[in-house]
């Protein structure tokens, strides 16, 4: 039976449309990990000694883990310790300005951006261009000096901070925008640019970028495509394997690889821009980038709806795909408990079904150039899913700010779960079908020892596993690890979908990448950084760094 009442909040909304909506950035700022040290001897130790037989795990000083770093990690004793030489060479390089060395500025550079990892560096360089970048990398390499490339710090795996005293280089300070064709909408431009600048800057150009993230605001270009981050507009343009043209980036050697084309095609031999996209910083430093951006549509639209079984989510999914096609540009969802955290935790929010109890919660957001058909379609689908009993409630926001506040149910989820005590946080590849099943699961294994939520980009398979409870426990994490690798694995997903390895996942790579594929990953680490200078103790299994 039709919901009239649902049916008809979704055909009376206000005819004043609206063109973009501005996202909270503090919303997606994740949670504090558990910080309760754990030594698992897994089996993956014997994958990382058949890999590599003569590596030698060494064993005796464990590095302090957060909630899911399983395992030991130790100072690779090949690695020089800086002295007053080092310094007096980076400051003929840089200038005395540009080496920092005061202890305040050093906290802020050596703790990550969740207070999860802390190194303990000494040195801060601030290079402006990417001659000083190469002289400082062929210096650290001759003098085997570990360095650790840092963008804006926003990463939650550990992969943009020290571990022990490497060098940091900030990119910051090279960050201009080279060039932008309004013609192709190829944008070129430094790494250090701040991804909401380049926004901005596109924006008054007519154009977008492809890429969306709740910390745009501090995030940088360069450690976006280091990382290959992910973020809201995945489903719609792809990831940025498929929106970087091209890049600059420079070798441990000091080596400058200029790959920075604005070709849509070239097909001559191997494309080793993809390398370094995703590399987290461990086969070189990327300087340069060239992006392929998609004009600015001026018709969006964004519908707030309750489903009552995760079943259903998935078939509207299918029909959301089929009926909007090339307009869909996000599919978001969050169980009744993710919901129930933000209304509780966070001042602001408000239920768009005060009324009613829902399972389920799915955000629907459409971008397209042609108001009136956008606006039918999505109606179209929404009426024939009330009919058909896919959802059982559901609103349209009827201005910037409705849909504002829909996102803020959405990426307020970490946020609340800061406030709500403890949390364990995993990012997940998961195929779609059986996303919701490991949180069923997970929390038949805990009980009511913790409160189990699901949610995240329901369009592109990424489920976002969060486990909350009053406070860190052991227990608790021996239930979740390596449970949740494993089950992740035994279904053919990914420990890491956007998020990256980093020091957290270094070790549980074996879960989502064969030996074989693990070997020739370290194969093009030891070709490129034979001196494993480069981001030490990140992405590949510990012992490579031993």
């Amino acid at each position: 039976m039709v919901n009239w009442r649902a049916a008809h909040r979704l055909i009376t909304h206000s005819s004043n449309r609206f063109f973009h909506h501005r996202r909270n950035p503090s919303s997606n700022i994740s949670s504090l990990l558990c910080s309760a040290s754990v030594f698992r001897r897994s089996s993956l130790d014997e994958n990382v000694r058949e890999l590599l037989p003569n590596v030698g795990i060494q064993r005796g000083v464990q590095h302090k883990c957060y909630g899911s770093l399983a395992g030991l990690v130790q100072r690779n004793p090949a690695f020089s310790t800086l002295n007053n030489e080092d310094i007096r060479y980076f400051e003929g390089i840089l200038g005395d300005k540009n080496v920092i060395q005061d202890e305040e500025k050093l906290i802020a550079a050596n703790t990550d951006w969740l207070h999860k990892y802390k190194g303990s560096s000494k040195l801060l360089l601030q290079p402006r261009s990417t001659q000083e970048v190469s002289q400082i990398l062929k210096y650290c390499n001759s003098r085997c000096l570990a360095v650790v490339p840092q963008g804006g710090n926003t990463g939650l795996v550990g992969g943009s901070v020290p571990v022990f005293d490497e060098v940091i280089i900030s990119l910051s300070s090279i960050n201009n925008i080279i060039s932008f064709d309004k013609v192709s909408g190829i944008l070129v431009c430094e790494a250090g640019c701040i991804l909401e600048n380049l926004t901005t800057f596109l924006d008054n150009e007519g154009f977008i970028m492809p890429l969306d993230l709740g910390a745009k605001g501090s995030c940088q270009i360069g450690g976006n495509v280091s990382t290959n981050a992910g973020g809201l507009r995945l489903l719609r343009y792809g990831s940025l394997h498929g929106n970087i043209l091209g890049i600059e980036a420079v070798l441990a050697d000091g080596t400058v690889l200029n790959m920075l084309k604005t070709l849509r095609k070239d097909n001559t031999g191997y494309d080793l821009k993809h390398l370094f996209i995703g590399s987290e910083g461990s086969l070189g430093i990327v300087t340069k980038v060239s992006i392929l951006t998609p004009p600015k549509l001026s018709s969006m639209n964004v519908a707030f709806l309750a489903c009552k079984d995760y079943a259903s989510c998935q078939k509207l999914l299918q029909e959301a795909k089929r009926k909007l096609g090339e307009i869909l540009s996000a599919f978001e969802f969050l169980d009744s408990q993710s919901m129930n955290l933000v209304l509780n935790h966070l001042e602001g929010t408000r239920n768009p079904f005060p009324t009613s109890i829902h399972n389920f919660y799915v955000l629907i957001e459409t971008t397209g150039s042609d108001e009136s058909s956008d606006q039918q379609k999505l109606e179209s689908l929404l009426l024939r899913s009330l009919e058909n009993e896919l959802i059982s409630d559901g609103v349209l926001a009827q201005d910037i700010n409705q849909a504002s506040s829909f996102w803020r149910l959405r990426e307020g989820i970490s946020e609340a779960l800061t406030r709500a005590g403890a949390v364990y946080k995993y990012d997940l590849s998961i195929p779609v079908e059986m996303m919701y099943n490991l949180i069923e699961e997970m929390r038949v294994r805990l009980g009511d020892a913790a409160t189990v939520l699901g949610f995240g980009h329901l369009g592109d398979g990424n489920l976002h596993l969060n486990i909350s409870a009053p406070q860190y426990d052991d227990k608790i994490l021996a239930q979740i690890e390596p449970f949740v690798y494993e089950w992740t694995s035994k279904h053919n997903g990914s420990v890491s979908a956007e998020h990256g390895l980093g020091l957290m996942k270094a070790n549980e790579i074996f879960y989502s990448k064969t030996r074989e594929t693990v070997q020739v990953m370290a194969s093009i680490k030891n070709l490129l950084d034979p001196h494993h200078i480069l981001n030490p103790y990140k992405v590949l299994p510990h012992s490579l760094s031993s």
